[in-house]
């Protein structure tokens, strides 16, 4: 019998979709209910705050956020 889950609708750019499918993967599948499409996800509802602060440590250790002290002109 079919089983209904919950779920929370992502949209995202790609880069960004690889890095939630790689954070999926690395914890035994248990975030992504369905890979839609190349910008959508469907995402557990109960999970969806987990996998943000997942993806924000992801993107801390990838992207360098510039220093408040620095000015470029």
């Amino acid at each position: 019998m079919p089983r209904a889950v919950a779920g929370v609708l992502v949209e995202c750019d790609p880069s960004i979709k690889a890095i939630l499918i790689k954070i999926d993967t690395e914890h035994n599948h248990d975030f992504i209910v369905e890979d839609i499409d190349d910008e959508h996800v469907l995402v557990k509802n109960m999970k969806q705050d987990e996998l943000k602060r997942l993806l924000k440590e992801a993107l801390k250790d990838t992207v360098k956020e510039p220093e408040e002290g620095s000015e470029s002109d």
